[in-house]
């Protein structure tokens, strides 16, 4: 059994993320930048809390949260080698005016667009009002595109988890448990591997269920002869895993053998697509050429992948309309799939770090059709 351990995982610089950020201030118009998405709080300070903000300066951070985590934030922040100003408030309001007090006279302040309110726009501007705010898309995110390799190490580690549990519960599958219990037993079984929990509610849909790509396990029982498709995850130490296997306990037939070919096929090709310096465009049309050259284009309803980290769903997109080029350093999925209502669906994915020249698999679990 795969048991990860988080001494056993190489340290992070968490104190060296800032300075990339401090160099997108420029060309995003800004002195500052109000970090409130807690994702990126933690990227930036290591920091595991419910409820935090940080303030990064030119020269600065200053980092606020509530009474529940005063000894945490400084036992963690300490951890990561992070320098900053740790402020404690009772309410919002009061750690808003504690970020307030510790800004330059007259500066750009920008907001991360897409994690505050509108509400929280007002509030902000009520309480700096003798700064210019400024809305950003992305500054944080953009660093965080490229992982560094124990990030990478984190994201393997709960791959590994995840296969090692498939592993041991695939043969259950004959018994014919409920969609309900089998997803349950994946959870479990990460769980005793040293997860702390699972990156996304999973996907167990079997027969017809397996035509709706974000199926919830139900109590429908899985039969032999047809389709299941497992979609799921896990994390470790914040970082997460994502992959989708579809099975059958026998033969599912002819035509459903077809489709999973297909899908086999379109996996790989978009596979072999990713590389440092591709287009995500590119590598989403490698795989929905194979299925539309099958007679499945209009059942291919979703994008090809999407970065993986610290959340289930980051840049870059890899998707027709994405405009994304891939870094190396960059984990992304590969994850096609097609949908036929009434039948069933079949959807691959793997996990891979983007490399120079191709792609490293960090999920290794098998890819077979028949158990």
């Amino acid at each position: 059994m795969t048991v990860v351990a988080l001494e056993q995982l190489p340290a992070m610089d968490v104190a060296d993320r800032t300075a990339r950020v401090r160099e997108r201030f420029d060309d995003a118009g800004v002195d500052a930048l109000l970090v409130t998405h807690l994702p990126n709080v933690r990227y930036l300070t290591g920091f595991t809390g419910s409820s935090a903000m940080l303030l990064v300066t030119g020269d600065a951070l200053v980092f606020t949260s509530d009474g529940r985590y005063r000894t945490q934030a400084g036992e963690q922040l300490t951890a990561a080698g992070v320098d900053a100003h740790i402020e404690i408030g009772a309410t919002v309001a009061g750690q808003r005016e504690g970020l307030a007090a510790a800004l330059p006279p007259a500066v750009r302040v920008g907001l991360e667009a897409h994690a505050v309110t509108w509400a929280q726009q007002r509030e902000l501007a009520r309480v700096l009002g003798g700064h210019e705010l400024v809305p950003t898309d992305g500054i944080v995110e953009r660093v965080r595109r490229v992982k560094e390799p124990a990030e990478v190490a984190r994201i393997r580690a709960a791959c590994a988890i995840a296969d090692d549990a498939l592993g041991s519960l695939l043969p259950r599958l004959a018994d014919r448990p409920t969609e309900r219990d089998f997803a349950l037993d994946l959870e479990i079984e990460m769980r005793r591997r040293g997860a702390s929990g699972n990156s996304f509610d999973p996907i167990v849909a079997s027969g017809p269920n397996g035509a709706k790509p974000h199926a919830r396990p139900s109590d429908r029982r899985v039969e032999p002869g047809e389709l299941v498709v497992i979609d799921f995850g896990c994390i470790v130490d914040g970082y997460c895993s994502d992959m989708t296997r579809t099975v059958s306990v026998g033969d599912p037939g002819r035509e459903a053998r077809r489709v999973w070919d297909v899908v086999r096929e379109s996996q790989w090709a978009g596979r072999e697509a990713v590389r440092a310096g591709a287009g995500c465009a590119e590598v989403d049309r490698a795989c929905r050429d194979v299925i539309a050259a099958a007679g499945w284009a209009d059942s291919f309803v979703h994008g090809t992948g999407h970065g993986v980290g610290l959340e289930i769903h980051e840049d870059p997109r890899v998707a027709a309309s994405a405009r994304d080029t891939l870094e190396r350093g960059s984990v992304v999925t590969v994850e096609p799939g097609v949908y036929l209502p009434g039948v069933g669906g079949v959807r691959i994915e793997d996990t891979v770090v983007v490399t120079s020249d191709g792609a490293e698999p960090l999920t290794e679990f098998p890819k077979d059709l028949i158990l």
